[in-house]
């Protein structure tokens, strides 16, 4: 089975669901040399994340290249237990990834 490409928690407190995501993705600058061939590494890095609450969008970010590998975020947003929440990002390569959880 492949790796999960988003871990998602969400936690609701005092009308505050906090949430916790980490993207799996290489995010490759495009500056690297590959020490095999001597050629350089292609960019492939993620370009939009955008999470939703109740299916409402609350965040639409813009990556590039400077993000480090398997990149953490994390956000607060007012809400409460049971608020489905939903991070989905999508890299330069057109692949994405997404999670969806329930705020406990």
């Amino acid at each position: 089975m492949a790796k999960a490409s988003v871990k998602l928690r969400a936690k609701a407190k005092k009308g505050v669901v906090d949430i916790k995501c980490l993207m799996s993705h290489p995010m490759e600058t495009g500056l690297r040399k590959d020490k095999k061939t001597g050629g350089t590494i292609p960019a492939h890095f993620i370009q939009t994340v955008v999470a939703e609450k109740n299916g409402v969008p609350f965040l639409n970010a813009d990556f590039n290249s400077t993000i480090s590998k398997n990149p953490y975020l994390r956000l607060q947003v007012s809400g409460a237990k049971g608020d489905k929440i939903r991070v989905t990002w999508t890299d330069n390569m057109g692949k994405s990834g997404t999670a969806e959880k329930a705020a406990k």
